[in-house]
């Protein structure tokens, strides 16, 4: 699943099936104390993972296990970029291509986040993002490169099964607000985001 590895002080890189989505892995520094962690640079960010400003960060708790978010995204102008890590419990994450013309539309990345390997997923604008609690009381932090817009948030049905996500979770036993299961299906949606466009989203 992982290529391109990269090493430095204090991060660890690496791209995805999809190379916009990175995994951010923080090194750890163990000593009979415990660790230190150096869990976000703006230097290291715009140097190994892309030229990002961050606006808000964001804070989501799930208390059952199985309860899934998503897919989200937000409309242009307010395209979001999210750097996702799991502070308590994991989830299995996803992110799902959604510029037209792109190479790897419609395809997606999908990785366990937890909270013991502190991993970072790197989810570019023009993408749809979401997660499925894989144990109770699961806390996701992430912070986003563009405020949230109301009146500019859209999705995608989690289950379209044009996506072929595996989720670990059946339609039956998922944990899911009414707005999440009214999604549209891709082939249903609009076109938001162009691939040879996505250098003109950065905020």
């Amino acid at each position: 699943m992982q290529t391109d590895l990269r090493q430095n002080s204090g991060w660890m890189t690496s791209e995805l099936e999809i190379p916009d989505v990175k995994l951010v892995v923080p090194k750890r520094f163990n000593d009979p104390r415990g660790y230190f962690t150096e869990t976000w640079s703006d230097r290291l960010f715009r140097q190994e993972v892309a030229n990002f400003s961050f606006v808000q960060d964001n804070r989501s708790v799930s208390v059952k296990q199985g309860t899934l978010r998503g897919l989200h995204f937000q409309r242009p102008p307010y395209a979001q970029g999210k750097l996702v890590c799991v502070t308590r419990g994991s989830v299995f994450d996803v992110a799902v291509d959604i510029r037209r013309n792109s190479p790897t539309y419609g395809r997606h990345v999908a990785v366990r986040l937890d909270a013991t390997d502190a991993s970072q997923l790197w989810v570019p604008p023009g993408f749809l993002h979401g997660f499925c609690t894989l144990e109770d009381d699961t806390e996701v932090f992430y912070k986003v490169t563009c405020y949230y817009s109301p009146a500019h948030d859209a999705g995608v049905l989690w289950s379209d099964p044009d996506l072929g996500i595996d989720w670990p979770v059946t339609a039956g036993s998922v944990v899911i607000s009414e707005k999440d299961g009214r999604h549209p299906r891709l082939r249903d949606l609009r076109n938001f985001f162009d691939y040879e466009e996505r250098v003109s989203l950065n905020h």
